[in-house]
């Protein structure tokens, strides 16, 4: 390869991998501006193999919460990697980092590790309907897509989505971000047919959940059925408990993966006993939930959150940026918006804005040296010199719209 080496990966990797990335988020569209590959990062910089650097909030879409190569994580699973890696039984970190989870998680009287938050919440699923005796799901938001499995397309002519057999779509429904109304509707049109409902938090209009989560409590109890909090995201980033900690709503059971190893590959799925401890039945086993490295990341990943204020940080560093970029919007006539959480601030275009303005933006800052994504997600490593330097960039991007 010569040239641009990191633009001939995108083309290598696309003849042999459909979409041209095992993660479709990660696949580059916005080419030559936007990396093909990333071959490094440190602290809250990425380099791609063209050797550019880039100020970087995508963090592996928002796994990496201390920061790449933070320091402790990286020693514990060194020195965890000279002891092994998985084993024929469990390992004493399987049980360590439960413990610290079912501590510091509301709804966490027991808990378990997969590899990924879709299977987890699938898993969920699976514990809920065995639990009620019931088959109906209702979704609200991304729940990973083992979960995407509500009908699609226009009223009227919905179908089940490409791959899914339309008995089992049926059993799926989709709800919308604080729609009291739907919801209701929808637990009538049911009946006592729902076994769960499984919510992922609005990163646009978050504030809602202060009074959408209570209601979400108190429908699914009236129903007797199982309510899910998906904390992919929210999870050990808008507080460590995630959601149920913030707006003080304990669900029955919840999944935790983004934030929990730092970037290892590491879901939980953690709930109360009298449900969790139903999996002697409803059988869910994986041979890598106790894989090693990602526990002891996980390990030193909460004790480095209880420690050092982690949380705080986040959403220090995130105001600053969602504050500094609507006033840089605003300054230059420019219709886009920061809004949702300060700790994972959404960016995008407001109402009657251009179509192909949002990826204009990206564009421009990818030039500049700032990796966006559509939401941004700081990290523990991001200090006040860098949002500083972000929007300087910024703003010089912002000329070229």
């Amino acid at each position: 390869m010569s040239g641009n080496r990191s633009a001939e990966w995108a083309k290598r990797m696309r003849a042999v991998i459909p979409w041209g990335s095992s993660t479709i988020s990660k696949a580059p569209r916005l080419l030559p501006d936007e990396p093909g590959v990333i071959v490094r990062g440190q602290g809250c910089r990425v380099w791609d193999a063209d050797g550019r650097e880039f100020i970087d909030y995508r963090s592996a879409l928002g796994p990496v919460t201390l920061g790449y190569r933070y320091p402790a994580v990286d020693d514990a699973i060194r020195r965890q990697l000279e002891s092994g890696i998985s084993f024929g039984h469990p390992h004493p970190l399987e049980g360590e980092v439960a413990e610290l989870l079912c501590d510091v998680i509301p709804c966490a009287e027991r808990a378990r590790f997969l590899k990924t938050g879709g299977e987890a919440i699938a898993a969920c699923t699976k514990l809920a309907r065995y639990h009620t005796g019931r088959d109906h799901v209702i979704h609200i938001g991304y729940n990973g897509w083992l979960s995407r499995l509500p009908a699609i397309g226009p009223a009227g002519a919905r179908h089940a989505p490409p791959g899914v057999p339309q008995a089992v779509s049926a059993l799926h429904h989709e709800g919308s971000w604080n729609d009291r109304d739907g919801i209701a509707r929808l637990f009538r049109e049911l009946s006592s047919q729902v076994a769960a409902l499984v919510i992922a938090s609005d990163y646009r209009t978050p504030e809602t959940g202060a009074t959408f989560y209570p209601f979400l409590r108190q429908v699914t109890a009236e129903h007797g059925a199982v309510l899910i909090f998906d904390e992919i995201v929210t999870g050990f980033r808008v507080a460590m408990g995630g959601v149920q900690e913030y707006f003080g709503v304990t669900p029955d059971l919840a999944v935790f993966a983004k934030g929990i190893a730092n970037g290892m590959p590491l879901s939980a799925y953690v709930g109360k006993a009298e449900i969790m401890d139903k999996l002697d039945q409803a059988i869910i086993s994986s041979t890598y939930g106790g894989e090693t490295l990602s526990l002891a990341a996980a390990k030193v990943c909460i004790e480095v959150y209880r420690r050092d204020g982690v949380v705080e940080h986040l959403h220090r560093m995130g105001g600053r940026l969602k504050s500094g970029l609507n006033d840089l919007f605003e300054a230059h006539g420019v219709p886009l918006r920061s809004s949702g959480y300060s700790c994972c601030p959404e960016l995008g275009p407001v109402q009657g804005a251009e179509p192909d303005l949002a990826d204009r933006f990206f564009r421009a800052c990818y030039r500049r040296g700032v990796s966006f994504y559509t939401c941004a997600y700081p990290t523990f490593s991001h200090q006040e010199s860098d949002i500083n330097q972000t929007l300087e960039r910024v703003e010089s991007a912002l000329g070229d719209l």
